[in-house]
């Protein structure tokens, strides 16, 4: 036999297990992380029966401030202190003139707490400040 005849052919297939593998991973890890991204702030807000307040799509987004039932200041879902938020809210307006800015105060908060924030929001320059509320859900009997 020559030596061209007992050369081995190539095989022409895609070994997938190792992409199977690494998509696996990827499951894990997204289905882990998933419900990590949509936690938030746990806040009951008050429920009215309203209109709600139409938004431009253009509008570059709004800055929500959250007041939890203990007082405490949430900026994008991070704690902060009065300081740090005052900080962080010139420096968004300075950034976004056209936004929006909202407070999400729990329905059990304080009603100081609450106005603390809006007061906090105006000293830095924010001219209109919205109450963020929940529309009540019907309950059927």
């Amino acid at each position: 036999m020559s030596y061209r005849n007992r050369k081995r052919k190539q095989i022409a297939e895609i070994n997938v297990v190792p992409y199977i593998d690494v998509m696996l991973v990827l499951l894990i890890i997204f289905m882990v992380t998933a419900p990590l991204l949509t936690e938030g702030v746990q806040v009951d807000l008050p429920q009215l029966a309203n209109n709600p307040i139409p938004r431009n799509p253009d509008a570059p987004e709004p800055m929500v401030l959250t007041v939890d039932v203990n007082g405490v200041y949430y900026v994008d879902d991070l704690e902060k202190t009065s300081e740090e938020t005052k900080i962080y809210a010139a420096a968004y307006l300075l950034n976004n003139p056209d936004a929006d800015f909202f407070v999400r105060g729990d329905k059990a908060a304080v009603y100081d707490d609450v106005l603390q924030a809006m007061v906090l929001l105006k000293d830095v320059g924010v001219e209109s400040v919205s109450l963020v509320t929940e529309t009540p859900t019907e309950s059927v009997e």
